[in-house]
């Protein structure tokens, strides 16, 4: 199964839920800053920024037109689904005028990845009634396995966990598990999450309009060969940014896909002004030089003998500028991690990654928005 094509990872940023309800308040003014800091600091370096739903609160015209004009300052590719916030009218027509979005459900090839676009809301009878509906079930379960058939790694963009479809959830849980999905990235949460089923990563942003945890910020994911990486940056931290994209953290290490020994570093870096210096160590080792590839990507051979090791990787820029990114590597193979297609199997919390397992949600621990 492969996602690399030209060697280069897919990469993606997503920005958590929106929540915009009018113009100057906080959340439009830092979705705009968001839109600006990719502008800068991103540009070709990512495949395109997702917006996982519940963008316009209300679902309104209004509200539509604060979510596009956020996007029109937007110079990198996008893709937007609905929430069930935007679908409050019980239509989509103010989501798809008002944003010029595709037709849902799509698919995009991106990198060798099979990335499928859904649209779980239109189905069901509003509020967290989320179906995808016999029509959908069938695209998807057709694109799934085309995508097996050709050896291709899946995304599937969706609002919510499957365990959240009700009586469609334990199978599209089950499609899912037996496909080559290899991430679903998903909305609705409102606090940063990832969750493991074993042969699939389940990874929620922070929403960006009704935060209880957190600074406000966007996440950074990538799919590299058959590993997942993702972390999150905040909005008022510096760059440049660096996210190691292979080998897999043991926290995200997919069953089957960890038993062979890494051999290789790799590691993609965001930033307006260029990388000078990029290097690696092995635990407390010395740093070693990293080669600079295209378009941010940066590799070095990795020969270690020991079944576990941390990876640390640190990239300087012109102006002296640095960040480093960190995985605990384990190559022991399989985790116990059961298919539940919920947050059952959420890893908890991990600080570095801005994870910190509160769940401080409307619909776990937090606010009823």
């Amino acid at each position: 199964m492969t996602s690399a094509a030209n060697n280069l990872p897919l990469r993606f940023v997503q920005i958590g839920d929106l929540h915009l309800t009018g113009d100057g308040l906080q959340n439009r003014q830092d979705f705009v800053r968001i839109v600006h800091e990719l502008n800068r600091h991103a540009g070709s370096m990512l495949d395109f920024v997702y917006l996982p739903g519940d963008n316009a609160d209300d679902g309104t015209d209004d509200q539509f037109s604060l979510v596009r004009g956020g996007l029109n300052e937007l110079r990198l590719h996008w893709h937007a689904i609905p929430g069930d916030h935007d679908f409050k009218p019980r239509s989509l027509e103010s989501f798809y005028r008002g944003l010029n979005a595709r037709k849902l459900p799509y698919v995009e090839e991106v990198r060798g990845c099979r990335c499928l676009f859904l649209d779980v809301v239109t189905q069901g009878t509003g509020g967290p009634d989320f179906k995808l509906g016999s029509d959908q079930f069938a695209w998807l379960k057709d694109q799934l396995e085309a995508a097996k058939q050709d050896g291709n790694a899946c995304v599937v963009f969706m609002h919510a966990y499957p365990a959240d479809l009700g009586e469609e959830a334990e199978e599209l849980t089950q499609l899912l598990d037996q496909s080559s999905t290899v991430l679903v990235a998903m909305g609705h949460t409102h606090y940063n999450e990832i969750a493991h089923d074993g042969r699939t990563i389940y990874a929620a942003t922070r929403s960006t309009g009704q935060i209880e945890e957190g600074p406000v910020g966007f996440s950074f994911a990538a799919v590299d060969g058959n590993v997942v990486s993702w972390r999150f940056k905040p909005l008022e931290s510096s760059w440049p940014f660096v996210m190691i994209t292979s080998p897999a953290d043991r926290r995200l290490a997919l069953r089957g896909h960890q038993t062979e020994r890494a051999r290789e570093v790799r590691a993609c870096a965001w930033g307006a002004a260029p990388v000078v210096r990029a290097q690696f160590r092995v635990d407390e080792g010395p740093w070693q030089p990293m080669s600079m590839g295209e378009r941010g990507l940066f590799t070095a051979p990795l020969d270690v003998d020991r079944q576990r090791f941390r990876i640390e990787v640190c990239v300087t820029d012109q102006r002296d500028e640095s960040d480093t990114d960190t995985i605990a590597y384990d190559d022991a193979g399989d985790l116990d991690w059961r298919s539940t297609g919920s947050d059952s199997n959420a890893i908890g919390a991990w600080p570095e990654r801005h994870l910190f397992g509160t769940q401080l949600g409307p619909n776990r621990h937090g606010r009823k928005w």
